[in-house]
């Protein structure tokens, strides 16, 4: 009995069966806990897998803390998630490789809210001008991320999940009507 408790106390409460978010890659499914001997020694893993990579993780448990697994958010945070994308967009004045590495480290944090702020920064309405590739390419991964875990919070399609943050951005949209304002220095802002 008190080894069975010392295990689900190294697990942090993880269980075979249940998603997680493992910041490197997302949303995943723990599919076993299985031990292995690794130089000698008996380690104990997570096996998780990561449907839509098709890829399968194994972690050992005493890492699960250093590399910052966690439980699925709740739905208070898919809500406040939510409200971020409906935010006003928030876009530094700084080269663009220190705002991709900035938005990069958010999206791989594994923080809901750290990537719906990539996602309401990148987002482009019909009506804004073109993203350039790499910009693209980060609004797609953060997306990608904010979506699955929606999905597996709500228990609906990753489809459905995106059409959910897609209405909230709508929603930011409109707020602004989407009418741009000079400032002094003569730049082109959006209007609050």
């Amino acid at each position: 009995m008190a080894t069975t408790m010392k295990k689900t106390a190294q697990r942090q409460g993880f269980k075979t069966g249940e998603f997680i978010v493992y910041p490197a890659h997302g949303v995943g499914q723990i599919t076993a806990i299985e031990e292995q001997n690794v130089a000698g020694y008996a380690l104990e893993l997570l096996v998780i897998n990561f449907e839509q990579d098709k890829m399968t993780l194994r972690v050992p448990v005493a890492k699960i803390a250093t590399v910052g697994m966690r439980k699925l958010a709740d739905a208070t945070a898919v809500k406040k998630a939510l409200e971020t994308v409906r935010g006003r967009p928030r876009v530094k004045r700084t080269m663009w490789s220190r705002r991709a590495q900035e938005y990069e480290a958010k999206i791989n944090s594994g923080d809901l809210i750290a990537i719906a702020e990539v996602v309401r920064d990148l987002y482009r309405s019909e009506s804004q001008p073109e993203q350039s590739y790499s910009e693209r390419q980060l609004y797609e991964a953060a997306l990608d991320r904010m979506s699955r875990e929606i999905a597996a919070v709500n228990k609906c399609s990753d489809t459905e999940a995106i059409r959910q943050i897609e209405q909230n951005l709508a929603k930011s949209t409109s707020r602004k009507a989407a009418a741009a304002t000079e400032d002094e220095d003569g730049e082109q802002t959006e209007a609050a």
